[in-house]
């Protein structure tokens, strides 16, 4: 894979005498070590997570950075995700997660969040026809930055989200559903504040009952993510993201039931030191549903799907 290939080729790059001395230490970062490395950075603007640099968080689509921003800092994001196109009919979803993030300390951020929803679907098999938008739920996220990558070969930023949903963001069906996502979130930079690369791993797991039949189920999925991202002009950093996503039926990755593979452009772009946008639009290009030998797998996910970020510094 690209992304592993870059990863490993970055990570065995030879480096200085003095990184070495310092490279036993950099998982535990304690203050001190930091203190001789920070007072050679540029002076932070406020409103930025990293203005010496590039944030890497939002620059790889779907997939996201290790960066979490700075101590004391704020900022109020709108993540729009679109569903787009089934075996038949007319299929068009929208997920809007609102959320205000507050980083506690250089290692922890927290960010409660609403979510929103809308559905326009005609004609679509298994799928009632809805033409809506409503308030779909809550989350509350929370991040830790377990290495960080300015002083260390790659970046890890560990993440936890629990939610509650009241209505199925695929279908429009109203539901009471308790779950989570996990992830582990890796990246490093291999061309300095130019050439980026990411690899996450998400888990995510919910229990969910149909409110018309009062029946409770539980699913859950596997997402493997990768991408590069590469800085042209500073402020705008454009590149491309692939993602595995695997569908369970059961809460613990129990029983198989289909996969995709997207892939699509990504970008990122500062307006301005305090507000930014972001985003990809990714199209399926393999997948299966089991039991069903058509190409592309169109009953867990989408063909395309699309997510348009926005984000403001504080």
């Amino acid at each position: 894979m690209v992304v592993a290939t870059a990863f490993a080729a970055g990570a065995a790059a030879e480096i200085s005498p003095a990184a070495a001395e310092d490279a036993p230490s950099w998982l535990s970062l304690p203050a001190s070590s930091l203190s001789s490395f920070a007072m050679q950075r540029p002076a932070t603007v406020p409103g930025t997570h990293h203005a010496e640099g590039v944030d890497t968080e939002h620059i790889f689509g779907f997939s996201m950075g290790s960066d979490i921003g700075q101590k004391g800092e704020i900022e109020v994001e709108m993540e729009n995700v679109g569903g787009f196109g089934k075996r038949d009919g007319r299929y068009a979803t929208l997920g809007t997660l609102a959320q205000v993030k507050y980083t506690l300390t250089d290692r922890i951020r927290i960010a409660p969040g609403l979510s929103f929803g809308g559905q326009r679907i005609d004609g679509v098999f298994g799928h009632d026809d809805r033409h809506h938008f409503t308030f779909n739920g809550a989350a509350l996220e929370f991040r830790y930055k377990l290495v960080d990558r300015k002083v260390a070969p790659f970046g890890l930023t560990l993440h936890a989200q629990p939610n509650w949903s009241r209505v199925d963001e695929a279908t429009g069906g109203r539901i009471e559903q308790y779950g989570g996502e996990f992830a582990a979130l890796f990246d490093r930079e291999l061309i300095a504040e130019k050439l980026f690369a990411v690899f996450n791993v998400w888990y995510g797991t919910g229990a969910t009952r149909e409110r018309v039949t009062n029946l409770w189920g539980h699913d859950s999925e596997l997402q493997l993510h990768g991408g590069l991202s590469y800085a042209f002009v500073p402020g705008f950093l454009a590149g491309i993201n692939v993602r595995y996503l695997r569908a369970y039926d059961g809460g613990g990755l129990d029983r198989f039931v289909g996969d995709a593979v997207y892939l699509g452009p990504t970008f990122s772009y500062n307006v301005s030191p305090a507000f930014g946008i972001s985003g990809t639009w990714q199209f399926q290009v393999a997948g299966g549903a089991l039991g069903d030998r058509r190409p592309l797998n169109l009953d867990q996910f989408e063909r395309q799907q699309a997510m348009l970020r926005l984000n403001w510094h504080f």
